[in-house]
């Protein structure tokens, strides 16, 4: 017979996220299942870079790293500025950085 303490298992219940947020959550760790979004991840955690930076670091094309930046920028894991022509990136949640750290 299993014996199941109500006390923790209440106090998990009480600080549970809802349904939605929980969904959130599995998504963000979904997108940085791919390799390369995670490197792009690490990269932006260390300086804020453009696409031909990325590109080059990881030794693809800027296409390529385009398409994965606007999966990150539709999940709110990255975010640009503009300045003149040039358009940089940087991590848009402390979070995700402390999961590197």
């Amino acid at each position: 017979m299993a014996y199941i303490n109500k006390e923790r298992v209440f106090s998990v219940k009480e600080k549970m996220k809802d349904e939605a947020t929980i969904q959130r959550i599995a998504e963000t760790f979904k997108v940085l299942g791919d390799l390369t979004r995670t490197k792009i991840i690490f990269a932006l955690s260390q300086e804020e870079l453009c696409v031909c930076d990325i590109a080059n670091l990881l030794g693809t094309t800027k296409s390529a790293i385009s398409h994965q930046l606007r999966i990150l920028r539709n999940m709110r894991l990255v975010k640009y500025k503009k300045e003149g022509k040039m358009v940089f990136y940087s991590l848009d949640d402390e979070h995700i950085k402390n999961l590197f750290n």
